[in-house]
C-alpha cells in the first residue's frame, strides 16, 4: 500500500544493495542505521525491503505517529532510557534509527550519536538521498507533521537508498572491541562516501540554532 501511494503521488523510489542474502548469518535482529533526509525515511525503507520495521525517532509529532504506516517509538534524549527502550525493540524485531537526530537537506552528514553502536553488532548502514523539484520536506521552526506532506507535494520527487553490507565484526563494539564513537564515525564515513556527502561534527542542536534559533524539540501534543 505504501509503495502504491508513493507511486500515485509521483514519488520515484530506488533501492540498491539489499537482498535477503545481505543479512544472512545474523544471529540477532538487524539494526538499520540511516542517514536522515525526511521523516519518511523509515517508512520508505520498510516498504522497499518488504518487511515491517520499527522506527525509533526523536521529536516526532503526535500526528505523525498516528498516520505512520509503521510502528514508531518516540525517544526522550535521555541516554539510559533510550538505550533500554531500543534494546527492548531490537529483541522484538528489526529496528531503524537515524543517529543524526534530525533531518539535513544539504549534502552533509551531521555528527552521528554513538548510542546505536552500543546496542548491537548487527548493524546495516543505509544511505539516503532525496531529490525534489519545488518543495523540501523539512522544517526547522515547527509544524514538523507537514514535512512528509510537503515532500509528497512535489510533482517529481525521488528517494534513492543504498543498503551497505553489514558491519564487519572487527568494526563493532562487541566483536571488535571498538568504542561506540569509533563505530559511529566509521558508519558516518561509509555513508558519506557512498552518498558523496561531507561528514561534519555539527549536531542536531547546532542545526536548529543556526536555522531557527531553537533547540529543535517538538511538544508531545
Amino acid at each position: 500500500m505504501g509503495l502504491f501511494l508513493s507511486h500515485w503521488s509521483g514519488l520515484r523510489i530506488t533501492l540498491k544493495g539489499y537482498t535477503e542474502a545481505s543479512t544472512e548469518g545474523t544471529q540477532k535482529r538487524i539494526l538499520f542505521v540511516c542517514s536522515h533526509r525526511t521523516l519518511l525515511d523509515p517508512v520508505v525503507l520498510s516498504a522497499s525491503v518488504g518487511k515491517p520495521l520499527v522506527a525509533a525517532t526523536y521529536s516526532v509529532s503526535r500526528f505523525s505517529e498516528i498516520i505512520s504506516p509503521i510502528k514508531t517509538v518516540r525517544l526522550t534524549r535521555d541516554r539510559e532510557k533510550d538505550g533500554a527502550e531500543m534494546q527492548k525493540l531490537l529483541s522484538e524485531g528489526d529496528l531503524v534509527v537515524c543517529p543524526e537526530g534530525t533531518t539535513c537537506r544539504e549534502p552533509y552528514l551531521l555528527r552521528f550519536s554513538p548510542l546505536f553502536a552500543e546496542l548491537s553488532d548487527e548493524i546495516v548502514p543505509v544511505g539516503v538521498k532525496t531529490w525534489v523539484s519545488m518543495f523540501y520536506g523539512t522544517t526547522a521552526s515547527g509544524l514538523k507533521w507537514l514535512d512528509p506532506i510537503m515532500f509528497l507535494m512535489n510533482p517529481r520527487a525521488s528517494y534513492d537508498m543504498v543498503v551497505l553490507p553489514k558491519l564487519p565484526k572487527e568494526m563493532t563494539c562487541g566483536g571488535g572491541g571498538k568504542s561506540s564513537y569509533e563505530v559511529a564515525n566509521y558508519v558516518q564515513r561509509q555513508l558519506g562516501d557512498v552518498l558523496g556527502f561531507e561528514c561534519t561534527k555539527l549536531t542536531r542542536k547546532d542545526k536548529y540554532l543556526m536555522l531557527a534559533g531553537n533547540s529543535g524539540l517538538v511538544a508531545p501534543t
